[in-house]
C-alpha cells in the first residue's frame, strides 16, 4: 500500500477545491490549476483536507494513487504560496536580460539566443548573472527551467555553463602539460 497515497492533504482556507467527477480545479487569488484524475482513483474533500482513494486494489492503482496524492499537493502549495527557481550563468561574457515575453541570453553562441517566456511563468534577472523564474505550476516550473538550462549546460573543466543555484558541478582535472 502506497503510504504517501493515504495522508490527507491540508487545503489553506484562501484556497478553493472544486471536485467534478475525474476533474479537479484548484484556485486563488494567485490563479488557477486543473487536472484530471484517473478512474480508477476517487478524489474527495472533508472538513478542508483532500483524500485521494482506491476505487479498486491494483498494484497499478495503488502507484497512480501516491502520484497523484503528491501532484494535488503541489497544486495546493503552488496555489496558495508559488514555486520559485534559481540559474546561474556562469563564463566570461556570459550575460542574461529579459525583454517583453523573451529571455535574451548570450553565451558564448555567435548570436544571442532568445527564449519565449512560457504564459504562467515569470522570468525575472538579477544583475547579468542569475535568472529567478516563479510560477504556481510546479511542472512548468521544472520543464521551462530545464528548458533554459539546456541552451548551454555547464561542462566539467572550467564549469561554464548555466546551472540550478544548488547544482554542484564535478570539476575534472584538464590536460597535464608537457612541464
Amino acid at each position: 500500500m502506497s503510504r504517501i497515497g493515504k495522508m490527507p492533504i491540508p487545503v489553506p482556507s484562501d484556497v478553493k477545491v472544486d471536485i467534478k467527477g475525474q476533474i479537479i480545479v484548484i484556485s486563488n487569488k494567485n490563479g488557477k490549476l486543473e487536472r484530471t484524475i484517473l478512474p480508477e482513483l476517487k478524489v474527495s474533500m472533508n472538513d478542508q483536507k483532500i483524500l485521494v482513494e482506491n476505487r479498486d486494489n491494483s498494484k497499478r492503482t495503488n502507484a497512480f494513487r501516491g502520484m497523484t496524492r503528491s501532484l494535488i499537493n503541489n497544486m495546493v502549495v503552488g496555489v496558495d504560496k508559488g514555486f520559485k527557481k534559481t540559474l546561474i550563468v556562469e563564463g566570461v561574457g556570459y550575460k542574461v536580460n529579459v525583454s517583453g515575453k523573451k529571455l535574451n541570453l548570450n553565451v558564448g553562441y555567435s548570436n544571442p539566443v532568445e527564449f519565449p517566456i512560457p504564459e504562467g511563468t515569470q522570468i525575472t534577472v538579477d544583475g547579468n548573472n542569475k535568472i529567478i523564474i516563479e510560477s504556481i505550476d510546479k511542472e512548468l516550473l521544472g520543464l521551462t527551467s530545464a528548458k533554459i538550462r539546456s541552451i548551454r549546460k555547464p561542462e566539467p573543466y572550467k564549469g561554464k555553463g548555466i546551472r540550478y543555484e544548488d547544482e554542484h558541478i564535478v570539476r575534472k582535472v584538464g590536460k597535464a602539460g608537457a612541464a
